[in-house]
């Protein structure tokens, strides 16, 4: 797939991963902030800074999260996205979540065993993943990840800015609205918690020894490829709306996975494979001065690709997917493995950036479930 080279990206300073580096900086003023006894160096003062100490940790904290979203989108927007990055842009999470967690347990806030089970389910996915690198397998995340790490952040400012402690008995602390909703975010945070490490485990069950040992059982990607375009079809049906595709490093394998699935034609009216920049100009409509300035492998042509298969095939929900799947073709802020998808509703066309982990298969095969997460998210929508 032939494109444009972006601009050069030698150095991981970039302002992406400056941001990222200052985000793990502030994880200590976050924390200090909470637990200091810093109201007491202002001398008359205390009583009134003690009232307002949660709120500003609070407020450290939601500004530390914002960066995350800001970071993104800066790798996005200029196009680089490093290995350093993408290292580090998740480490920080975690170091800003486990951070916060400890803290509140400091304080009283929160019971150790929370903290205990939300830590446990990191150490457990990052062992998985280790063992799956090892093997060369890459496994695809799931929304419930994400889910899990926003009620996260919510509880932890609910918990921060709330009561240390429990007043009273527990009949008493119900009149508290804070507590119960404090409770009620954190409570389904930790659900999402273990729901995404069990999904994430059902996945890795080859990698970890409790795959069918006859292997005759259909490979993990398989299942979950078949299952998400079983639930595409089913979700199309049920709100009545057709779909279409614009597929260029998948090379129809979207279309392909749907297409498998019984009464598909029901919702399913085509697929474009739009492989060359040519075809993405003719065929789509991709403008060449988006190919030209941006590169087939770009927000840009992600977006005109889902708009022009939604337009050619009068369908109500179009996806794309534009990447690089290697063994070549990287460049310069993009490696193998970066993926844009493109999903255009009657009211709607929005991008995401995708960074796969593993060989050309696995790219592949990531893009494909992704995509057809991209399609069931905005066939809900609708």
């Amino acid at each position: 797939m032939s494109e444009s080279s972006p601009k050069s990206n030698a150095t991981i300073w970039t302002p992406s991963n400056v941001i990222t580096i200052i985000r793990i900086l502030l994880v200590p003023v976050f924390v200090a902030a909470l637990l200091a006894p810093w109201p007491e160096w202002f001398g008359s003062n205390v009583a009134e800074l003690n009232d307002w100490k949660s709120i500003i940790a609070a407020i450290i904290f939601i500004a530390i999260s914002c960066t995350d979203w800001l970071d993104g989108y800066l790798a996005r927007s200029r196009n680089e996205v490093t290995d350093f990055g993408k290292f580090m842009d998740p480490l920080a999470d975690k170091i800003l979540v486990a951070a916060a967690l400890i803290s509140l347990v400091e304080l009283g806030s929160l019971p150790t065993w929370v903290v205990l089970v939300i830590l446990a389910r990191e150490f457990i996915i990052s062992g998985v993943r280790m063992m799956a690198a090892s093997k060369g397998v890459v496994i695809a995340a799931s929304m419930l990840g994400k889910f899990k790490t926003v009620f996260q952040m919510i509880a932890i400012v609910l918990f921060t800015i709330k009561d240390s402690h429990m007043i009273g008995d527990f009949s008493e602390a119900l009149s508290d609205t804070l507590w119960v909703v404090s409770w009620i975010v954190m409570i389904i945070a930790l659900i999402l918690t273990i729901a995404s490490m069990l999904d994430y485990l059902v996945k890795a069950r080859d990698v970890i020894g409790l795959g069918d040992p006859q292997g005759n059982a259909q490979s993990t990607e398989a299942v979950d490829i078949q299952s998400l375009s079983q639930r595409v079809v089913d979700t199309a049906r049920d709100k009545g709306v057709t779909l279409a595709t614009a597929e260029s490093l998948t090379g129809g394998g979207i279309g392909s996975a749907i297409t498998a699935i019984p009464g598909s034609s029901d919702v399913f009216l085509g697929g474009i494979t739009s492989y060359a920049n040519e075809a993405k100009r003719d065929v789509l409509g991709v403008q060449a001065d988006t190919l030209d300035n941006f590169g087939a492998v770009s927000e840009q042509c992600a977006l005109q690709m889902a708009e022009g298969a939604r337009a050619q095939l009068n369908a109500d929900i179009a996806v794309s997917v534009t990447g690089i799947a290697g063994p070549g073709g990287a460049v310069p802020g993009k490696p193998v493995g970066t993926v844009w998808m493109g999903v255009a509703t009657p009211s709607d066309c929005t991008a995401t950036l995708f960074t796969f982990e593993g060989d050309r298969e696995d790219v592949r095969k990531q893009t494909v479930s992704s995509a057809l997460e991209g399609l069931i998210a905005a066939i809900e929508q609708s």
